[in-house]
């Protein structure tokens, strides 16, 4: 979205706390933040880092404010825990606030609405059902697209890219996540999933996305530590997930936006998350609306996907649903219709120019 606004306005300036990819597309980065992001409750120094950020940000507004180009509008992007106490200080400022990507209020927690009506002008909502979600709850809102969705996929540099890996059958995709805690959490199980494919699949070759080099080193160090070790059939690739996405026949996935990457793909998968604390979950789940949590069964609102969220056992279920989509076309096939209903959804859309309209708009800036 940042380089849209670029290419449209070559001078415009776009400040960010953000990281390098935001730097590249052209914005200022004033702070650099993401590094170590956290899900669920975060500790006690995150909440103290957290409250020195959001008032570095409130004098930097209030000093912008007073010169020559103040700020016009602010975008916080997802992680409305992060957000919400920013977006207070924007419209203190009396600054627009245009959320891109919707909280996932549907979801849990459904009186955080009233908050969010007094810190939005607008929402850019990337799945179809939100918009209307946020308008029953007079809080303006406008279906975009989803960002995956804006570009074809070069099939044939894909298909180039993973004629690398490893070859065997069936090919097994391996996504655990990005986060240390998810990598902790979610990594071993996969291995153990593995393994157990193994037994009845010899031939078997799996291949593990990593986000980063940072991720990889992690994903190695917990391979090395598990008690059956690394298998030698399995190979690590960095920042290449469609590639991998493109070779494997079924997908072990974290639930995520991933699940999207894959479902893009018509790749039949198994999404889970696991959880270490059943008590814990028994409690969220008193404010959770939802029956489902994997995106694409949200979307289509029933269970296209077998999901396992929570998941507290062990790598049993995950084997035993990736055994039966491999043992049988008919249930692959199955999920495979339902990934085509669901691009057909965002057959129109197109998120980057959509969101750069919608903030052209609420800054004045003259369409280009």
């Amino acid at each position: 979205m940042i380089a849209e606004l670029k290419r449209r306005h070559p001078s415009l300036p776009i400040f960010a706390w953000g990281g390098p990819k935001m730097h590249r597309a052209g914005a200022t980065i004033i702070e650099r933040t993401g590094d170590d992001a956290v899900m669920g409750l975060p500790g006690l120094a995150k909440i103290i880092d957290h409250l020195r950020i959001n008032r570095r940000i409130d004098k930097w507004i209030a000093e912008n404010l007073k010169g020559e180009t103040p700020i016009a509008l602010h975008v916080p992007v997802d992680s409305p825990a992060a957000n919400g106490p920013i977006c207070k200080i924007a419209k203190g400022h009396n600054v627009k606030v245009c959320h891109l990507v919707a909280p996932q209020i549907w979801a849990w927690g459904r009186w955080r609405i009233h908050k969010l009506r007094r810190i939005t002008d607008l929402l850019l909502c990337v799945l179809p059902f939100e918009p209307k979600f946020f308008a029953d709850r007079n809080v303006p809102a406008k279906f975009i697209g989803h960002f995956l969705f804006d570009h074809e996929l070069p099939l044939r540099d894909l298909d180039l890219r993973a004629a690398t890996f490893p070859e065997g059958s069936p090919r097994i995709a391996m996504m655990p996540g990005s986060r240390p805690n998810e990598l902790e959490r979610h990594f071993p199980i996969l291995l153990d999933a593995y393994h157990q494919l193994q037994q009845n699949f010899p031939n078997i070759a799996g291949v593990v996305a990593a986000t980063s080099d940072k991720v990889a080193d992690t994903l190695r160090k917990i391979g090395d530590a598990h008690p059956k070790g690394w298998p030698q059939s399995v190979r690590c690739v960095v920042q290449d997930t469609d590639a991998v996405i493109r070779w494997c026949d079924i997908a072990l996935v974290k639930s995520g936006t991933v699940t999207m990457q894959v479902a893009r793909q018509l790749k039949p998968m198994v999404i889970f998350y696991k959880k270490s604390n059943p008590l814990i979950f028994l409690i969220a789940r008193t404010f959770v609306t939802t029956r489902h949590f994997a995106l694409p069964n949200v979307i289509a609102n029933r269970r296209v996907i077998p999901e396992l969220v929570p998941h507290f056992g062990g790598a049993g279920p995950i084997v035993a649903l990736a055994e039966r989509l491999l043992n049988d076309p008919a249930e692959a096939e199955q999920q495979r219709e339902a990934m085509r209903d669901l691009a057909r959804m965002y057959e129109k859309t197109h998120a980057t120019r959509s969101a750069a309209d919608e903030i052209e708009r609420m800054a004045g800036l003259t369409p280009a």
